[in-house]
């Protein structure tokens, strides 16, 4: 791995430090070009998102375009869940990159070309299931897709098509089993029996994938990647975490304790360098998400395995009087209770101290017990308050369901 990792990777500068003007003035500095061992990648500088925003083309594309917009045959946007969309844009050569990374995830769920694929999402520059469609086709099975459709529309499209694979985000995966129950539908009598999910940390969170996989009678992969960097993980068989796809890219680890190189099993920050993505490269990107690696995994392979998936990013880390409140933790406790069928957390100032309130849709309308499982599970007394029934969002893509309005007060 390591051999072909250094070879891989060495090509990449090569081409980069030619073609790249964003690259080639940040490694202008550095000495000991070309590297001639993975050890030296540390040589390099971090690469961050906010350097990426604006490019050489103004504010229009991101800043790390190796080659003139004539050779890009793909445009598409992150999500924008931290301020302005920032546009990325894929060679034809790219691209097929990204749908060789996507088999990885559609072997660890099994699908092949008799597989019939719903794609519920809405079609629009959001990249994740853009390369899934394309990777789709390349394996041969049918393929679904369901922009501009209401909920309702995508399960009656589940039903008439006999689709036997699901993609879209866990959020969205409970919300089409929920509107299926309001219409007398049983979802686990459907057909589907993958359902293959991104874009949150749920897939990895166990008592969020036993709630999709109970409505569903189906097996939840979970899938991580991101449209500046690509298509970078899957998920294991047993839902323990997420494997690095190591082949495409080289995964390093920041402790949050010291800012080193992470231990196994050690809290960490995830930086990822593309290896097949030269027209839109990033190297020793920053990612911000919170990982913890297992280095030596029993498992189906031996890429590094996230143990527990992606636990939240660096920023959605709250400090509640001095406790750390990762999303996905709160949501593992939360979603623990079946009878909540929605939830939305909010930190707040209650004088000089932060605190932070959780309202849940119930159906037993009892908030105290969820109340007294948080304070036994995170140490933190929570105000968990009951709200009716629907009157909480609901999500097609990444749910909101953490605000931070500290600043506010």
């Amino acid at each position: 791995m390591a051999r072909h990792q250094l070879s891989r990777l060495q090509e990449l500068l090569a081409e980069v430090t030619t073609h790249n003007r964003f690259y080639a003035d940040k490694f202008s500095q550095v000495d000991g070009l070309p590297l001639t061992s993975l050890e030296q990648l540390e040589n390099l500088p971090f690469t961050f998102k906010d350097e990426l925003v604006t490019g050489a083309h103004g504010d229009e594309f991101a800043a790390n375009l190796s080659y003139p917009l004539d050779r890009y045959v793909r445009f598409h946007q992150t999500s924008g869940t931290r301020g302005r969309p920032m546009p990325v844009l894929d060679t034809a050569a790219d691209w097929q990159w990204w749908v060789d990374c996507w088999q990885f995830i559609l072997d660890a769920a099994e699908v092949g070309p008799e597989d019939r694929a719903v794609l519920a999402f809405s079609f629009g520059p959001f990249i994740g299931f853009w390369s899934a469609h394309d990777a789709l086709v390349a394996r041969g099975g049918m393929v679904v897709p369901t922009g501009g459709m209401n909920t309702l529309a995508r399960i009656e499209l589940i039903r008439r098509t006999r689709a036997t694979t699901l993609l879209c985000t866990p959020s969205y995966a409970l919300r089409l089993a929920e509107v299926a129950r309001e219409n007398r539908i049983d979802a686990a009598s459907l057909e589907v029996r993958r359902i293959i999910v991104a874009g949150e940390p749920g897939g990895s969170v166990p008592s969020v994938r036993e709630q999709i996989e109970a409505a569903w009678k189906a097996t939840v992969i979970d899938h991580a990647g991101a449209s500046e960097i690509g298509p970078w993980g899957y998920g294991d068989k047993a839902g323990n975490g997420v494997f690095v796809i190591e082949t495409e890219f080289i995964a390093e680890f920041r402790s949050l304790a010291t800012g080193a190189a992470a231990h196994d099993g050690e809290m960490a920050e995830l930086v990822l360098t593309t290896l097949g993505r030269y027209g839109s490269p990033v190297i020793r990107y920053r990612t911000g998400d919170i990982v913890r690696p297992r280095f030596n995994a029993d498992g189906e392979n031996h890429f590094v395995l996230l143990d527990g998936g992606v636990f939240g990013r660096a920023d959605d880390m709250l400090i509640v009087r001095g406790v750390n409140v990762f999303p996905s933790s709160l949501e593992q406790i939360v979603r623990s209770f079946p009878e909540v069928v929605e939830f939305r957390a909010t930190a707040v100032k209650q004088g000089s101290l932060d605190a932070l309130m959780v309202e849940i849709e119930d159906r037993l309308d009892k908030p105290d017990r969820v109340a007294r499982e948080l304070k036994l599970r995170l140490g933190l007394k929570i105000d968990v308050r009951s709200v009716p029934l629907g009157s909480l969002p609901r999500f097609e893509g990444k749910g909101k369901r953490f605000h931070d309005n500290r600043s506010a007060h």
